[in-house]
């Protein structure tokens, strides 16, 4: 029965053990870069968000220039303990996308704390919107929108007329 005790007793200790140890690791790798909004358009602002970073790095991109990211949270210890540093583990930049960025998924690298990490497809971009424009190219109308135009007020004068001279005809009857 003791050893049944100790045995379990001992098990436990090692699952502590185990799980904390990656928790503790990860203060000290960069980890889980989350780059909002997913889709976005050209000259757009991108936040990046990466774990594991309490000292700050930078993130590089095609579709973007290198981005400073700086630690996130108050100045004292946070919720790090006794391992120091800034922060709560966290940094965050923002990242604006070049204008002439090709539409389609991009990868975001992370320099920080000394590792480089990479997210592929962290983030996709899209053509640009032209707003305020409602997507038009071109000012006024064109020639051939004017035949159209005047070709269709044509039709309804003459279906209006041939409807109304009928109704005029059949109250002689």
């Amino acid at each position: 029965m003791r050893n049944t005790r100790a045995l379990a007793v001992a098990g436990a200790a090692v699952a502590a053990l185990g799980l904390s140890a990656p928790a503790a690791v990860a203060w000290e790798t960069p980890s889980n870069i989350t780059a909002l909004p997913g889709v976005i358009a050209r000259g757009g602002q991108l936040t990046i968000t990466v774990d594991g970073c309490r000292s700050g790095g930078t993130a590089t991109s095609n579709a973007f220039s290198p981005t400073r990211l700086s630690p996130v949270g108050g100045g004292g210890k946070g919720n790090e303990g006794d391992r120091g540093g800034a922060g709560s583990g966290t940094a965050r930049g923002t990242a604006v996308i070049n204008s002439d960025a090709r539409p389609g998924p991009y990868d975001i690298t992370v320099d920080c704390n000394g590792r480089r990490m990479t997210k592929p497809q962290a983030f996709t971009v899209i053509g640009g919107v032209r707003g305020g424009l409602g997507g038009s190219t071109t000012t006024g109308a064109t020639p051939t929108d004017v035949a159209i135009g005047g070709g269709l007020v044509a039709a309804a004068v003459v279906g209006g007329g041939v409807f109304w001279m009928r109704r005029r005809a059949e109250r002689r009857i």
